[in-house]
């Protein structure tokens, strides 16, 4: 199972490619993703990219579909198209582990030449830079939400 932690940062070239930080690439090597085969989306809530190993896609993709029936219900039909709207499969270049991100998922992170990359145990993000450092939690908020979700466990 690939996990991802900590953060780094990279650039863009000038054909929307960034390099897959070796940290993160060894994550996957690690955790058994040898093929480097990788998912990448538009993050629904966060202004960022996702990015996952392939199979852990497939997991919660998988989850997803469990609790819904696209094939007979309709609204369910147009949320699983919309699931699934903006994925891609891409495979690092094996030279450099440079990624070809589409430029529609660039623009709707807002990033143009610095990223950072952030993980987040089951997935990576990639961010813009001032947009990560203004959508963090700040440490009195973290704390306050650490406290309400610890007590939802006692």
């Amino acid at each position: 199972m690939v996990r991802f932690y900590g953060t780094a940062a990279g650039k863009v070239d000038d054909k929307g490619r960034i390099v897959l930080p070796a940290t993160f690439r060894d994550a996957m090597v690690r955790g058994g993703a040898g093929n480097m085969t990788l998912i990448v989306k538009k993050n629904v809530q966060q202004q960022c990219i996702d990015l996952f190993a392939a199979e852990e896609w497939e997991r919660r993709s998988e989850k997803v579909l469990d609790g819904i029936d696209p094939e007979l219900n309709t609204e369910d039909a147009d949320f699983w198209t919309k699931y699934n709207d903006g994925v891609y499969t891409l495979v690092p270049d094996e030279k450099l582990g440079r990624l070809n991100l589409p430029s529609e998922l660039l623009e709707s992170a807002g990033i143009t030449k610095e990223v950072v990359f952030g993980g987040v145990g089951y997935k990576l993000q990639i961010w813009n830079p001032e947009t990560r450092k203004a959508g963090l939690l700040s440490d009195e908020k973290f704390k306050e939400t650490a406290s309400r979700l610890s007590a939802k466990k006692q």
